[in-house]
């Protein structure tokens, strides 16, 4: 079994590509692209929050707590990681990790933890990403609660806004997945992606 894990679904964005308001709720195959998420998710994890800068009630209505960033600034998903590791080293301070993941990536895999967990363990490194093809997928990674003062004294004194640059700061493993017959991390943020996935939807349940 891999060490206990929080996760944290990135739902903090606003989308001007897919019409504005929060995308994470928008829905997919009957479901909000958050609750795809958080259904593929939270079996893998101790626990699951939501990052998110809004109080819509659709939030409030997810069995899951929903936790602002914790500076302010709208800093973008490494905002919402230091939130989850902050988040968890008060209210969790059990558990050693956290999961990231963003909400608008309804076919993340249901091995993602465990598998990221083994990568780390593996490469001996702090951190983990996960990657499908030639991309690495920054936002999808692992997280030692241990750095998040690190993580504040990159985000407010050195200025630093990149999940990728972080990571290679510090040295991340890479847990891969293929791409066919469906990108796990393929993600939705314009309406053509929108169709697309539609389609992968469709190609998913043939199999």
């Amino acid at each position: 079994m891999p060490p206990s894990t929080l996760g944290v679904i990135l739902a903090g964005g606003l989308s001007r590509r897919m019409g504005g308001g929060n995308k994470s709720l928008l829905v997919f195959e009957g479901l909000t692209l958050l609750e795809h998420v958080a259904r593929r998710l939270a079996p893998q994890c101790e626990s699951v929050i939501i990052n998110a800068n809004s109080t819509l009630p659709r939030f409030k209505n997810m069995p899951f707590p929903v936790v602002p960033d914790s500076i302010a600034g709208s800093l973008g998903p490494l905002a919402g990681i230091l939130t989850a590791l902050e988040w968890t080293a008060t209210h969790r301070p059990g558990i050693e990790w956290i999961a990231s993941i963003p909400g608008d990536t309804p076919f993340i895999p249901l091995d993602l933890v465990p598998q990221l967990h083994e990568a780390r363990h593996e490469a001996e490194r702090p951190l983990a990403c996960a990657s499908s093809g030639s991309q690495v997928h920054f936002a999808v990674g692992l997280w030692p609660v241990s750095l998040r003062q690190d993580l504040r004294q990159a985000l407010l004194e050195n200025g630093m806004r990149s999940v990728s640059d972080w990571a290679r700061l510090h040295g991340y493993a890479e847990a891969s997945w293929p791409v066919e017959p469906v990108d796990p991390f393929f993600n939705i943020n314009t309406p053509d992606d929108w169709a697309e996935a539609k389609v992968l939807a469709q190609r998913r349940r043939r199999r």
